[in-house]
Formats: structure tokens, sequence, C-alpha cells
């Protein structure tokens, strides 16, 4: 028996399954393949940076759910799973990246042990982890089984966290924090952009209040001056300017768990267009939190904050918040709900998101943003950092 590394608690993932299951019987899945590492770490508490290659959580309507992976992950997983040894599943090396050969055959194969291979299987297509490839050989391995599309099955399992979950995004909150107090120590004008996000990094990594920093499933987003015209751009050599807005988009990651938040530092006097757009992000976000709460709607956070924006002269294409939680790379959003018109879902204690309010002008952005968690009687801001642009 190897030692094992448990974030939480058997009977928490046992409820979790329960969920799943619950979700599975409505569709009448008999199995779901769960590629999205998220996914599979919230199912089965795997947790590994072996996503490059395949790999899935195998979970039927009773029994425990089995770990399918490259052999050389195995030794990982028996670190990680709540599972029993025998849930544990490897294929040989010689099936990596290999075009005469493709790991879903050993999937398929354990699907047949199970007594699946007739059933309605749930894959989940619209993910970055399942492959074309992988669904082609399943359907060629498995001629007499349904595959059936249940992208954001678990996904949406995962939308009200635990208290223990909650925990963890409260301590991420605390790196976040540390990571944008550092910012706010070391930027200054002439200092290249790598070093201050070297700088980032540091801190996350550090941790806060006694407890470690995981990586973050998203990179730093630092542009500054025209390139914060842009939302998804990182970081160069260059220098931080006088008179240029940097903003910064980053979470703070604890045992995967994330609570993103974006500042906007002004290096000098600030023109008064940017104070402008503060006032009205800062007024505008008000009014969305106060929507935040039980009962309400995703879409009515979203009206209740384009309205203000609106009538103080600014528009924002797009979403302004989405769902967030536990998470690996390329994205740390849940992909699930967001909050924009149009999305009805019902909030509910327990439910945790981003709110990103981002404005992107024609010659800067600005991001005041504030992770949420939603509470028996309206919300609770994760971060206590002032609501404002920062000026050095």
């Amino acid at each position: 028996m190897v030692s094992r590394i448990y974030n939480f608690p058997t009977e928490e993932y046992q409820i979790r399954i329960a969920r799943t299951r619950a979700e599975m019987e409505k569709r009448g899945l008999g199995w779901i393949i769960v590629t999205d590492p998220s996914n599979m770490a919230w199912l089965s508490g795997y947790d590994g940076w072996s996503f490059y290659v395949h790999q899935a959580v195998l979970l039927g309507l009773s029994g425990d759910p089995f770990w399918w992976g490259r052999g050389i992950d195995t030794r990982g997983a028996l670190r990680t799973v709540w599972m029993e040894d025998e849930a544990v599943h490897g294929y040989d090396d010689t099936y990596v990246q290999n075009p005469e050969k493709h790991p879903h055959e050993t999937l398929a194969e354990l699907i047949r042990q199970q007594g699946g291979s007739k059933g309605r299987i749930g894959v989940e297509l619209d993910n970055y982890y399942y492959s074309a490839a992988a669904h082609q050989v399943l359907v060629k391995e498995l001629p007499e089984a349904e595959l059936i599309d249940a992208t954001g099955l678990v996904n949406w399992q995962r939308a009200v966290k635990s208290p223990a979950e909650i925990e963890y995004m409260r301590r991420a909150a605390r790196i976040v924090e540390h990571m944008h107090r550092t910012i706010l120590e070391v930027a200054e004008p002439g200092l290249p952009k790598n070093r201050l996000v070297a700088e980032i990094y540091r801190a996350g990594v550090e941790g806060a209040e006694g407890h470690w920093g995981d990586y973050p499933a998203i990179v730093p987003m630092t542009p500054s001056g025209i390139d914060a015209t842009a939302p998804h751009l990182t970081w160069d050599e260059q220098p931080m300017r006088e008179g240029e807005s940097t903003f910064f988009e980053i979470a703070g990651c604890y045992r995967r768990y994330h609570c993103p938040q974006s500042r906007t530092l002004f290096l000098g006097h600030i023109p008064d267009k940017f104070r402008e757009a503060e006032k009205a992000v800062v007024e505008a976000t008000e009014m969305a939190l106060e929507a935040a709460k039980p009962g309400n709607t995703c879409e009515d956070i979203a009206i209740a904050f384009n309205t203000t924006l609106n009538r103080l002269g600014f528009e924002k294409d797009g979403r302004c918040g989405y769902a967030i939680g536990l998470s690996y790379p390329p994205d740390w959003g849940e992909r699930t709900m967001s909050f924009r018109r149009g999305d009805k879902t019902v909030l509910e204690p327990g439910m945790t998101f981003h709110f990103m309010p981002a404005l992107w002008l024609d010659d800067g952005g600005i991001e005041i943003t504030e992770p949420i968690l939603i509470t028996e009687q309206g919300h609770e801001c994760f971060s206590s950092l002032p609501r404002e642009l920062n000026v050095k």
C-alpha cells in the first residue's frame, strides 16, 4: 500500500459521486468518461501534471470510480486518489504519442471488462482534453455502445462548494492579496516587466498566512499602456513606464482552488478618463453585488452592472463574471455559469464566482474585479483589498 495524500475526507468524495450519479441516472447514462483534470480531481482526488497525455476517471452507477492513465503516472494516482489500489489502471508507454496505436484502446478494454460495452456512455465532447482521435477510437472499439455528449455534467455538480472547498478558496484569497501587495511594493518606472512577473510568481508560490501557494491555471496577465486595450496579453522584457496603466489579472491558488482577482496600477498622474472609468466601474460593481444573493439569477447581476455602467457613459461587451473553484490549465473558470443576459441560472448559497467588470479603453485598460461567494443572506467578497485604482 502506497501512503496517500488526501485533500478531502473520503466521505466528501462519496457525496460528490452520489450527486454525479443522480445526474447520470437522469440522463440514462450507465458510465461516464471524465477527462477534464478538474473533474477528475473532484471525483477521485487525483492531482498531477499529466494531462498532456490521455487519462480519465471512469465512473459507473455502482462501485468506486476507476483512474485510468499512463503507466508511469499510476504511482502518482496511488498517492492522491481515495480509491483502493485496484481502481488504478495504467497503459504502457508504447501507447504514448504513437501513431500506430492509441491509449483509448486500453480504456475501451477496461470498459468491456466492467460490462459497459453495450450501454450509454457519457463523454466530454467539448473539452480541452478529449480529442477527436480519442473519440474515434472509442467508437471503433465499442461498436455496441452509445456515446453521449455529457460535456459539463460533472462541472455543474461542482457549482455549490462544500465548507472545506470554501476554506481553500479563502486561503487562496489571502495569497492573491499578498501577490497584489507585492506588485505595489516592487513596481516602478524602469523595472522590466519580466522581473515584476518573477516577483508575482514568487509571492504566489510563497503563499500567505502559513499556507503554501499552488500553480495557477492561467499565467499572470500584465499588459501595460496600449497593450492593456486587449484582455489576454502576458509580459515581455519592456520596462514599466510613467504615465501608463497596467492591469494585473492573477490568482492565488491553494490545493488547486483558485481565487482570481484583478487590480490596475497607474504610474504617475492619472488622466481624467481613467478616473471616470474607475468611478463608473466601482459604482456599477456595487450595484451588481447588491444583486448577488440567493434566488436572483446570473442575468440579474449582469443587468444591474451594465445598466449602471451605461448610465455613467461606459459600455462593456461580453460577460462580467463566471464560476470559479477547482481548476487546472488552461482556465481557472468552471465553464458553467456566466454573468450575462440570458443566463437564468438561479444563485444558491455556496456558489463562487469571479465578478469581472473589466473595461478596455482605446489607450489602456482598467480591471478592478472581485471573487465572491453567494451566502445565505447575500454575498461575501473573498478579498478585502480596496476596490480602487492603485497609483504610484
